[in-house]
């Protein structure tokens, strides 16, 4: 008896020859974008009117340049307008008009919050006068303790006036906001959460405390050996919140004479209370504060 002999399918050449492959993929040529396509992306999510409005734009941009080289204005770096529009006469009569007001300090406010109010002034070597308000001022602008200026004439109260704050005070301010951030600071995982909870989280998120019903804490104390990151944690504090940033150096609080460095922390603190939000960095405070010892000067 012989063995069948097992037939091979038919179509299982023309099955392996039809079958595509990735070859024939890579074969296919890439067709490009028509004209039409890439207006269609060009205008995708653009509205029906935004050509209309850039050609308006464009115009508003031209005429407005047309109408400055006209009226002869250019920009300058020193903000003043063109010559050919100052007007030096009326300037001049203006300046003749108007008298120069002396700096004197409300000390005192009688009968508040009524049509009869009052202000006790003390002007330095004169005296002391009561007297009201000038036509440009609104009692809501006067308080207590403020300093304010007053005509030579009637000493009436003509404009309230910043508090005097020690030039340099101001220049603690820094200005531009620090580029460090946390990620920059290495080694100090807990530190930094600390500093979070106590810095950044009462500034940014002050509600969760109204809902505890506790109050934020009011400031921290880094410290450690020189090159630990505390003044680099602290700059990164500042580039994190949006608060005014002071910092203070504590050997320019030291001055040569008595009581200088405290009116100069006073106006310090003065000045913070005028902003919205303000961090204040005291580095370097061991310089202000000496330890007492046994010999005869009793500081050292």
């Amino acid at each position: 008896m012989g063995v069948p002999a097992k037939e091979e399918p038919k179509n299982s050449d023309k099955t392996s020859k039809n079958k595509p492959g990735k070859d024939d993929d890579d074969d296919k040529p890439i067709k490009a974008l028509t004209e039409e396509d890439v207006r269609i992306m060009q205008a995708y999510g653009a509205g029906s009117y935004s050509p209309k409005i850039r050609d308006l734009e464009t115009e508003i941009k031209a005429l407005s340049k047309k109408v400055n080289e006209l009226c002869g204005i250019k920009e300058s770096d020193t903000g003043l307008a063109h010559p050919s529009r100052w007007d030096l006469v009326a300037d001049k009569q203006m300046m003749q008009e108007e008298q120069p007001l002396q700096v004197s300090r409300c000390t005192k406010i009688i009968n508040p919050n009524t049509e009869d109010a009052k202000y006790l002034i003390n002007i330095k070597q004169i005296a002391k006068f009561v007297v009201g308000l000038g036509d440009k001022v609104a009692p809501t602008d006067i308080e207590e303790g403020m300093r304010v200026g007053v005509d030579r004439q009637k000493y009436q109260i003509q404009i309230p006036l910043p508090p005097k704050i020690d030039p340099t005070v101001t220049m603690m301010t820094v200005e531009e906001k620090p580029d460090v951030t946390y990620s920059d600071i290495g080694g100090s995982k807990e530190q930094i959460e600390k500093m979070r909870e106590v810095v950044e989280i009462p500034m940014l998120h002050p509600e969760k405390f109204v809902k505890l019903g506790i109050d934020p804490p009011k400031g921290i104390l880094l410290y450690g050996p020189p090159g630990t990151g505390k003044t680099l944690l602290a700059r990164a504090v500042a580039n994190r919140t949006d608060a005014c940033f002071i910092r203070v150096i504590g050997s320019e609080l030291v001055q040569k004479y008595v009581g200088e460095g405290a009116r100069m922390v006073r106006e310090l603190f003065q000045m913070a209370r005028s902003k919205k939000a303000c961090i204040i960095f005291f580095d370097e405070v061991d310089a202000i504060g000496g330890a007492r010892g046994d010999d005869q000067s009793g500081v050292y």
